[in-house]
């Protein structure tokens, strides 16, 4: 290529959430470069992340209007249905769609998700994939934006969008604020396979301590029934529970899951992350657009981080083709601000959501716990609140873009 090359808009990051974008403005005719840092081959190999996500119902919509569901299709265990637990003790909540509304999610192997993207955007002559890319400088100007590489190669466009991740570079350039603070825990993960079938039902289990997600996954390729376990521990304790054998670490997560899952052995390696909240109240600046973890990081709680990016990534896909059908620029003003006024006040929402869940379910003691129980007792018993929860988990609520539309 040239040592300049200009389309639409620049996409620094090609995580889930920046090449969803790309496919989504390759959708509308709407040009891109992505630039990412990461070597694709080394993100796509076994064994090099093993964590999963849940893809709602609102953002499984968009996958099908993008054109990657069908890459998807043979490699998601639907979530037939949600059970919240304090401690396993009585007064388990559960939520269930009704007849005719299909599941409450799908749940995905990182490793699986990012393929499916990577080749959609081979197809895409939209798309300007450049992977192994170091940026080392930005221009945000009058006219346009330009991402400087490494070797001195220049993308230009007219909207920069920062998508890459919770250090976002391009976020602190600009200078945008955020509100943030440390849990001091660590999520760990890994994949189990088990005696007894999952049903399709995801747990998750509260403890002082922090959250145990039970997530099911496909059986394997021989016939295993498998979960993908997220356990949230204390920071200074993580190192310990990583070192631990793997019969005592199956014993420990045995007593807090009961015999959900009858015997079971580690199907991968265990990792972890440090978990912590971020959320920038204000996501654009001058010609310049932020999405996903760049914009708001939040808890695994309820498995919503990268649903919420990919719900930044339908409402800035939506009002920047609205925006070139009149004729205006992708990084136009007006276009900018249409994007912040429909995100700032669902992302605001699920951020607290997440938090205040955290912090609610980590008071120990007994009357903490029965208070817990007697709060999902009626949530149980009221069918709309109940709704309104279920409609949360699946993306469905609020003013949808058309991507998240079926």
């Amino acid at each position: 290529m040239t040592k300049t090359d200009r389309r639409d808009v620049v996409i620094l990051g090609g995580g889930l959430v920046g090449t969803s974008l790309a496919l989504a403005l390759a959708k509308a005719g709407i040009t891109s470069h992505v630039l990412d840092a990461a070597d694709p081959e080394t993100q796509l190999a076994e064994g090099f992340d093993g964590r999963a996500s849940a893809i709602s119902t609102a953002s499984w919509n968009m996958f099908a209007n993008i054109g990657v569901a069908p890459l998807l299709e043979p490699f998601g265990c639907p979530i037939e249905s949600i059970a919240v637990s304090d401690q396993l003790k009585p007064g388990e909540l559960h939520f269930r769609p009704e007849t005719g509304e299909g599941s409450l999610g799908r749940m995905f192997a990182n490793r699986q998700l990012r393929k499916a993207l990577f080749d959609a955007m081979q197809d895409e002559d939209a798309i300007a994939f450049h992977p192994r890319s170091r940026v080392t400088e930005r221009h945000r100007g009058p006219h346009g934006v330009a991402a400087v590489r490494d070797d001195g190669t220049r993308f230009e466009g007219s909207l920069l969008v920062g998508s890459e991740g919770r250090g976002s570079p391009t976020r602190d350039e600009a200078g945008l604020k955020m509100a943030k603070w440390d849990y001091r825990h660590r999520a760990i993960i890994c994949g189990l396979a088990h005696e007894k079938p999952h049903g399709n039902v995801a747990w998750e289990i509260f403890y002082p301590e922090g959250p145990f997600a039970l997530l099911p996954m496909l059986d394997d390729a021989d016939g295993r029934h498998r979960t993908a376990l997220v356990w949230t521990v204390a920071e200074k304790e993580a190192e310990g529970w990583l070192k631990l054998g793997d019969r005592a670490f199956l014993a420990e997560a045995e007593k807090r899951m009961g015999a959900l899952l009858g015997t079971m052995e580690l199907a991968s390696p265990r990792s972890s992350y440090p978990l912590g909240f971020h959320h920038a109240p204000t996501i654009i600046d001058h010609r310049l657009a932020l999405v996903g973890d760049a914009a708001h990081g939040i808890h695994p709680i309820a498995g919503q981080g990268l649903n919420l990016g990919l719900r930044d990534v339908a409402a800035l896909a939506e009002v920047v083709g609205d925006a070139m059908r009149l004729g205006l620029e992708p990084g136009d003003a007006e276009v900018l601000k249409r994007y912040q006024q429909w995100r700032a006040l669902d992302d605001f929402t699920v951020s607290l959501a997440t938090d205040g869940l955290t912090r609610i379910f980590g008071v120990p003691g007994r009357a903490a716990s029965a208070v817990r129980r007697l709060g999902m007792g009626a949530i149980e018993r009221v069918n709309p609140l109940k709704r309104w929860f279920m409609d949360e988990a699946r993306g469905v609520s609020g003013t949808l873009p058309t991507l998240l539309q079926r």
